[in-house]
């Protein structure tokens, strides 16, 4: 996995706070052990964040790819039934009228309502 720039760059600031908060804490200067707990606390809502965005970049990667093998397995599937209809309308083409206009003929009868 890749570390994108927010996380680089909160595990920067982490790490600077870590340090600031070691030199505030050694002489007793609380405002710089302050600021380094803030910049710790910072650079972890950044890494946080840049490991939410590489999750999201890779949970696309892999829906991604499974839509891709489903559109390649339907294709797949629908191949010899698209030769099979082919040389069926080539081979008996007024057959193949009569059973479209059946079809037709029926599917229009099944989205009538009776209460009109």
């Amino acid at each position: 996995m890749s570390m994108n720039e927010d996380r680089f760059a909160g595990t920067g600031k982490n790490l600077g706070g870590h340090v600031d908060q070691g030199f505030g804490r050694a002489p007793g200067d609380v405002k710089t052990e302050v600021e380094g707990k803030i910049k710790q606390a910072t650079g972890a809502a950044q890494d946080a964040y840049g490991q939410a965005k590489d999750a999201a970049a890779d949970a696309y990667g892999h829906a991604k790819e499974a839509v891709g093998d489903a559109a390649r397995s339907v294709q797949e599937q629908a191949a010899p039934w698209e030769e099979f209809l082919r040389n069926a309308i080539e081979s008996r083409p007024y057959t193949s009228v009569a059973v479209a206009l059946g079809l037709g003929w029926f599917i229009g009868r099944m989205g009538r309502h009776s209460d009109y």
